[in-house]
């Protein structure tokens, strides 16, 4: 059984994005794991295991622009079942 079940992946475009600032809030804020917060001052590329993903969806969408959204189901993987 995995402590974190959710794989969410998203990008965020907009103005004046922070890899740092956004890092910082989604641990300081959020339960998860295994985050990557990487781009540039328009575009960061999002991806974050946790079980609560609205919360970081939610949080993103505040940001900028949020599309090419993945939410998988990582237990349902690992019993060989599409996410």
């Amino acid at each position: 059984m995995l402590e974190y079940v959710f794989d969410t992946q998203l990008l965020i475009e907009g103005e004046n994005l922070s890899e740092d600032e956004i890092n910082d809030y989604i641990m300081e804020h959020f339960d998860g794991d295994s985050l990557l917060a990487v781009g540039d001052e328009t575009l960061i590329k999002i991806h974050f295991h946790t079980n609560e993903p609205w919360q970081v969806l939610e949080y993103c969408a505040g940001l900028g622009e949020i599309y090419d959204i993945v939410v998988e189901n990582m237990e349902r993987q690992e019993r060989g079942l599409q996410g």
